[in-house]
């Protein structure tokens, strides 16, 4: 079993976990490769313990049979860069806070491992989202692509903008708003939600277009079918906007178009049978707590 680590940043109260997650590989003779950075903060916990390192441009393949965060959601959204399109299933140890990607408790971190080589999981295909907006310019390089949501929204000003909406060519409307996010089903529990869309199950073939604050009081989120093409245009008072993939920004000029579909990949997300997404929903969500219960 080959098998890939990555974080951002590492406490000390996660050591434990980290210690437990490494001896627990270990004993499965796994080969064990960390992302250079991450490795450096935890240089105490894996020095003679792994096999090498790896960085985004060099070290993975499509040989590794499982691509470990340890982290939060944010931490996940960027290891999505990582893996790319090498179809190497992928799951989250949650060190963080809420945690909807990443669902594992540290502190059940060895059950990461016995339940994935007992073969307790299943892997589920998630729907990533891509954006262009100009052939000539690389704006976020080759990672033109997010698991969670692609977001316009203003920039250096408290006034909104106006978003000129597209669908497969039609035009859907213009929002008056602080932005538009474009979200996947993996997206819906994110910024999506907080800005009133709905909850939409993973598997699901859709999209959804929630505009973020928007003064056309009647606007609401719409679902889409995901192989919709979906063109915006954005205008206001600035110069420019901001384009959002997950955790990465680029500053557009107004009046650039920007193309959004689905990308021809996906991320193969682990789904453990003991932390499924609907456990998740009522743990996370708190559905069903009342006090009456």
């Amino acid at each position: 079993m080959k098998v890939a680590i990555y974080g951002q940043a590492f406490l000390e109260e996660d050591k434990t976990s980290m210690l437990e997650l490494l001896h627990e590989l270990q004993k499965v003779n796994a080969e064990i490769f960390v992302e250079e950075k991450f490795n450096e903060l935890v240089s105490d916990c894996t020095t003679g313990r792994i096999q090498g390192t790896y960085t985004q441009s060099k070290g993975l393949d499509a040989t590794f049979d499982m691509f470990i965060s340890f982290g939060g959601d944010g931490t996940m959204l960027r290891a999505v860069t990582y893996i790319k399109d090498y179809g190497i299933p992928i799951v989250g140890v949650n060190t963080g806070r809420l945690g909807f990607l990443s669902t594992f408790k540290k502190e059940n971190v060895r059950k990461l491992v016995t339940e994935f080589v007992a073969g307790h999981y299943t892997v589920e295909e998630r729907t990533l989202v891509e954006v262009e907006v100009n052939p000539d310019l690389n704006e976020f390089e080759n990672l033109n692509f997010a698991l969670n949501e692609v977001t316009v929204s203003r920039k250096d000003t408290t006034s909104m903008i106006t978003v000129e909406t597209y669908l497969n060519d039609e035009y859907l409307t213009s929002y008056w708003a602080d932005g538009l996010i474009v979200s996947t089903p993996t997206g819906s529990t994110g910024y999506s939600l907080s800005c009133g869309g709905p909850v939409i199950a993973p598997s699901a073939k859709s999209l959804v277009l929630t505009p973020i604050a928007p003064h056309n009081l009647n606007a609401r989120p719409l679902v889409i079918s995901d192989d919709t093409q979906i063109r915006l245009k954005v205008s206001g008072r600035e110069q420019t906007h901001l384009v959002s993939l997950d955790s990465r920004i680029a500053d557009i000029p107004n009046g650039k178009e920007i193309r959004i579909r689905k990308s021809d990949f996906t991320v193969k997300m682990i789904e453990y049978t003991s932390e499924s997404f609907l456990k998740t929903l009522r743990n996370k969500l708190l559905w069903g707590e009342d006090k009456r219960n």
